[in-house]
């Protein structure tokens, strides 16, 4: 594992963006909250790691030069240490706009009754997700405005004062290229800034797969 950079920001801080703007910038694959869903063998050990049980980092990251998003923000202090020179990432958003925006999609993909039939996967990823975001991140009370963001400004105001001034980046959600280009000392690209994952395009998956799994109920 050889990590070049940890995101140390909460989802819905524009982290998928993030993702791929990394990985536009060569810093490529990016782990992100999408990759559990992809790749369900690592639920296992990122339940260990929600419990406080000693994880081999490795059978997650292999080859990942960056991590985005929960779950690796959580454990943005054990990825540290395993890779100290790292830059850390601490993506930025109004926390009154963050929580109404964490309220408005991953808590309803997080909670929402899983179907009988649906993939024991799909459920595990489920249940996985809550028990670190909900349970383990939040105390259970992720739904009161005031906890959440008290949640939230503890956890950014430890990165900010833990980790050394040179090695961290803080980027506010719709800064385009050239904060995070400086931050990391490259070239900004002739491309777009990514822009996804808004609340509706979120609404809108989740309201298809909905669709589709009624459609495939017996």
């Amino acid at each position: 594992m050889n990590l070049k950079i940890i995101g140390a920001g909460f989802g819905r801080t524009g982290t998928l963006s993030l993702k791929n703007a990394l990985e536009a910038l060569g810093f490529d694959p990016c782990y992100h909250m999408a990759e559990v869903g992809a790749h369900p063998e690592h639920v296992p050990h990122w339940l260990a790691a929600t419990r406080g049980d000693a994880v081999d980092w490795t059978q997650i990251f292999g080859n990942f030069q960056a991590t985005v998003d929960w779950p690796g923000c959580t454990f943005w202090r054990e990825l540290l240490e395993l890779n100290p020179d790292a830059k850390v990432l601490l993506s930025t958003r109004d926390p009154v706009s963050w929580h109404k925006s964490v309220m408005n999609t991953i808590y309803h993909a997080m909670t929402t009754r899983i179907p009988d039939g649906a993939p024991e996967a799909l459920k595990a990823f489920q249940d996985f997700s809550r028990a670190l975001v909900i349970d383990r991140e939040f105390d259970g009370r992720i739904t009161e405005e005031a906890h959440a963001i008290a949640v939230y400004e503890r956890h950014y105001d430890a990165v900010r004062r833990e980790v050394p001034s040179d090695q961290l980046i803080e980027y506010e959600v719709g800064s385009g290229w050239e904060p995070l280009c400086a931050g990391l000392g490259v070239p900004v690209p002739d491309i777009p800034y990514p822009n996804m994952n808004s609340t509706e395009e979120y609404q809108n998956r989740l309201a298809e797969a909905r669709a589709a799994r009624k459609a495939e109920a017996p």
